[in-house]
């Protein structure tokens, strides 16, 4: 195991985290814009991780099973969400996981990188592609669409008094 399958946090000591990690402190969500251990003092601000799966799946790859098992976790997590709330999906996974876990049907909510969809509740889901070391590698995902969507976060938050 390495990443946060060793570390227990998300996106901490593998590659996904670089650019997840630099983006949020650069936003100020976190302390430091690098996250190497658990035990590194980096601390978040206004800011939540969670994954729609809790186990480790086999190559890193839910499938749909897994992700239906966790998605009362993931419901717990998306209701203590404040009025107002920023929800950023981290690929199309993330995206359907939270579809699901609210209850919203897929048809009405494409995935796109940098789609922005409005929950009706004052929420809004904001989709990124993944940061996964080969969507940077072959920049389908670069540092400025990633920011892009901090971007059009950072608007929806100071629309709605966040």
């Amino acid at each position: 195991m390495h990443g946060a399958n060793a570390t227990g946090r998300p996106f901490t000591g593998d590659f996904a985290g670089i650019l997840l990690y630099e983006t949020l402190h650069a936003y100020g969500y976190a302390s430091s814009a690098l996250s190497r251990t658990q035990h590194d003092p980096l601390t978040l601000h206004d800011c939540r991780i969670t994954n729609c799966v809790k186990c480790l799946p086999p190559a890193n790859k839910p499938v749909p099973g897994e992700v239906k098992n966790c998605q009362p976790y993931l419901a717990a997590d998306l209701a203590a969400l404040p009025k107002g709330a920023a929800i950023l999906a981290l690929g199309r996974i993330a995206h359907e996981g939270t579809l699901d876990a609210l209850g919203l049907r897929r048809r009405d909510f494409a995935f796109a990188h940098g789609a922005v969809h409005d929950l009706g509740d004052g929420r809004a889901l904001f989709d990124s592609y993944h940061c996964s070391r080969y969507n940077t590698n072959t920049r389908r995902l670069t540092p400025a669409m990633f920011r892009s969507v901090f971007d059009a976060i950072s608007v929806h938050l100071a629309g709605h008094g966040s």
